[in-house]
Order: C-alpha cells, then sequence, then structure tokens
C-alpha cells in the first residue's frame, strides 16, 4: 500500500482508513469509524480479559511488571520505577513465518 501519509516507514491510523476507503464501497468517514471501532474493540478486550487474539496475527497480552531499581539516565541517581502493566505482543505462527521467509530462504540457499 503507497500512501503519502506513511510516517517514515510507520503505517498509521490514516494508512488503515485509506486501505479500506480504497478497497470497500464506503465513504471515508465510514472508513475512518471501522478502525476506531476496531482499536477500540481491541483495548476493551485488554481491559476485560487481559488478552486478545487475533487468528493468523497473533495475541496482544497485559503483562504486570513489578516496582524495580532503576537509573535517572540525566542525573544517574536511583530511583525506584513503580509497577506498571505493559502490553506485549507475540506474533502467530503465520506472521512468524511470513517476517522471516527471506531469511529462511537464505539459510536454505547457504545449504542450511
Amino acid at each position: 500500500m503507497e500512501n503519502s501519509n506513511m510516517v517514515a516507514g510507520c503505517l498509521t491510523k490514516a494508512d488503515l482508513v485509506d486501505a479500506i476507503y480504497e478497497t470497500l464501497p464506503m465513504d471515508k468517514h465510514k472508513a475512518s469509524q471501522i478502525v476506531e471501532d476496531w482499536i477500540e474493540l481491541i483495548k476493551e478486550g485488554l481491559d476485560r480479559d487481559n488478552k486478545v487474539m487475533i487468528s493468523g496475527f497473533g495475541v496482544f497480552e497485559v503483562k504486570s511488571k513489578h516496582a524495580r531499581p532503576g537509573r535517572n539516565p540525566q542525573t544517574g541517581d536511583r530511583i525506584t520505577l513503580d509497577a506498571r502493566k505493559v502490553v506485549k505482543f507475540k506474533p502467530s505462527q503465520i506472521l512468524r513465518s511470513l517476517l522471516n521467509k527471506d531469511f529462511e530462504q537464505e539459510a536454505k540457499d547457504d545449504g542450511f
């Protein structure tokens, strides 16, 4: 998908909206609403179930991080980093294979 809105190597919400708009027979407002609704569903799923699985793509999962010691990078002072929740993403085997197909081909070409 070639788009002038694309931020240096980053797929944006605007890019997703444009892709839906160009692919399906609907106006841009409706395409934008679909993207916003999809993102809201993922956020709600993470908040409610701590896990969202998209078949063929991967799993988003909320993980807890404990408080831990750290350093202020500007001053070097010791600080305590608060406990917090983070979202981890684990790609599906299908996505991993797609992302690594060039490496797999190189390995085959090299006789591995």
